[in-house]
């Protein structure tokens, strides 16, 4: 199966979710990163992977469907809401993003970079690329 997964830089994200507000900003990684690291206003905490066991997990779509038909939905089955996920570095929103696709969502973003891209040459986030590096709204608890 070809993916149908489109990937966008943080700032379209944040455009795209600014202008449409069907759009679901949801945050895949785990709970203790959203919490601890930080994460984008008003992302919603659905993890791909979490603590204890650190599994994929197995209710994933089942929780973004519920999230959509939660009073969100427009369009049949909400099949055409805005999804975008967002990761550390946009490796496990992808997957993610692939499961929803799977799962027959249609309209699903990954973000380029996530929430803190990629290491720099000292090992250090948030210096290359990321939500957090373009300035974008977040918080932190």
């Amino acid at each position: 199966m070809e993916s149908k997964v489109k990937t966008v830089s943080p700032r379209e994200a944040y455009d795209f979710i600014q202008r449409d507000p069907r759009a679901l900003l949801i945050d895949v990684r785990s709970n203790m990163e959203f919490l601890f690291i930080g994460h984008p206003l008003d992302a919603i905490s659905i993890p791909w992977i979490d603590e204890a066991d650190w599994e994929i997990n197995p209710h994933f779509a089942a929780q973004v469907r519920k999230l959509i038909l939660g009073g969100l939905e427009h369009g049949e089955s909400g099949h055409n809401v805005p999804l975008f996920l967002i990761c550390r570095s946009g490796k496990r929103s992808c997957e993610a993003a692939q499961c929803l696709i799977e799962a027959g969502l249609h309209e699903v973003y990954t973000i380029a970079d996530g929430f803190e891209g990629e290491l720099d040459e000292n090992h250090h986030r948030s210096t290359l690329g990321g939500w957090r590096y373009e300035g974008l709204p977040w918080a932190q608890c």
